[in-house]
């Protein structure tokens, strides 16, 4: 398997995401998809230096290029996305298949205007709600956790308050 681990967290790569999620999988590497910030020199730099794993940033159509490097690469890796609708594009409108992977764990989506607030630092807009519900009717059961121990739920709990 080379992809171990499937998130969705607005600070896309940060510690908790290195060294606690890697601990429950097994990671040599990390993939960050985002379109703005693989433009951003600053903050790709800034994503690398979080983690002493090969860490790539790369947008959307970037990573329907090389995914398959990926999946065929020995090494095992994370794949990140800062919000659910870049998660959806990659899942849902490219086809992407993380083989052994069922489970998208969401973790910190900071609470901003238009959103609905699901739990402690997990607020997500109706759009995202729509992502969310596109990943689950393609397959996936989608988990609302910070941390391996501090789970809120998965999106059936709270799909009702966004009429799904």
């Amino acid at each position: 398997m080379t992809v171990s681990f499937v998130r969705i967290d607005d600070r896309m790569i940060h510690g908790q995401t290195v060294t606690r999620w890697a601990k429950e999988f097994p990671c040599d590497g990390l993939v960050a998809v985002n379109d703005l910030v693989s433009k951003n020199a600053v903050l790709k730099d800034a994503y690398k230096a979080a983690s002493d794993k090969k860490t790539f940033v790369w947008s959307k159509e970037a990573w329907q290029r090389k995914s398959q490097r990926v999946l065929d690469s020995k090494d095992n890796y994370f794949l990140i996305t800062k919000d659910p609708i870049d998660m959806k594009a990659i899942l849902v409108d490219q086809g992407f298949v993380p083989s052994g992977v069922k489970e998208i764990i969401v973790g910190p989506c900071n609470d901003r205007p238009g959103t609905v607030k699901l739990g402690n630092n997990q607020s997500i807009t109706k759009e995202e709600a729509a992502a969310i519900e596109a990943i689950e009717k393609a397959g996936y059961r989608v988990k609302f956790q910070l941390l391996p121990d501090v789970s809120i739920g998965y999106w059936d709990k709270f799909k009702g308050q966004f009429g799904f």
